[in-house]
Order: C-alpha cells, then sequence, then structure tokens
C-alpha cells in the first residue's frame, strides 16, 4: 500500500473518533499537508508533514506508516512522529491553561487594565510604552 486517504489515516491514527469527523476537519481547513490544505480524499504518503488542530491542540506530525483500519492505540503511536517544536508548543498552551485555571475562576467582565497587564506578563508579552 502506497497512499491513503487522509481522513482514513487520521481516524486510524486516532486524531479523530470518526472518520466522518476527520472529513469534516479536512473541510474546514484544519489539516495542512506539506504546507497545502489537504482535502478528504487527499493520498497520504510515508513522509508526509501534516499540520492537525482538533480539540486535542495543534499537531504538527511526520507520517511513518500507513494504516487505513483502526486498531489498539500502541499500534496507531507508531504510524507518526510529532515534532519537538510541537511538543514545545503543546506543553506551552497547556502550561499557559493550568496558570489560568490557578489564577482564580473567570471573571464575569472584562479585564481591567492591570488584569491585561498581568496577563501579557504571565505569557512572557511585557509591553513597554
Amino acid at each position: 500500500m502506497d497512499t491513503v486517504r487522509i481522513d482514513k489515516w487520521l481516524w486510524a491514527a486516532r486524531f479523530f473518533k470518526t472518520r466522518s469527523e476527520a472529513a469534516k476537519a479536512c473541510d474546514l481547513g484544519r489539516i495542512t499537508s506539506n504546507g497545502r490544505e489537504a482535502k478528504a480524499a487527499r493520498d497520504v504518503r510515508v513522509s508526509d508533514m501534516l499540520n492537525i488542530r482538533n480539540e486535542g491542540g495543534d499537531f504538527e506530525i511526520e507520517v511513518l506508516q500507513l494504516i487505513s483500519i483502526r486498531g489498539p492505540a500502541a499500534v496507531a503511536q507508531t504510524l507518526y512522529r510529532e515534532t519537538d517544536a510541537s511538543k514545545v508548543a503543546r506543553q506551552k498552551v497547556a502550561d499557559e491553561r493550568k496558570a489560568m485555571m490557578a489564577m482564580g475562576e473567570m471573571p464575569s467582565s472584562r479585564p481591567t487594565k492591570q488584569d491585561r497587564r498581568n496577563i501579557n506578563k504571565l505569557r512572557g508579552r511585557v509591553i513597554k510604552f
């Protein structure tokens, strides 16, 4: 097998729970293959670079193996390799979420100027005027 439809591969690699969700993500432009927006019927080949946006985060992966049937999670993890930059970016987003939750519950109104400064400082964006 040289190629597999991208929606089948995304489903088999467990990025989406159903194949129709994978196809919908392609239609919405959340999947790019080698820098191009991917349609559901686009073929995936070994060594393709995919950018995937789903509820789990933004993934940048390299395809290592092809498969068209869904198997155990242990097998699905061997189908691709996530880049180091992608891992760092997803970890940073997770850390920001945890820090925001530690700050307290979400306010019922817009943040004040002081709140915005604290948020920017937390994210590492120091803005000087």
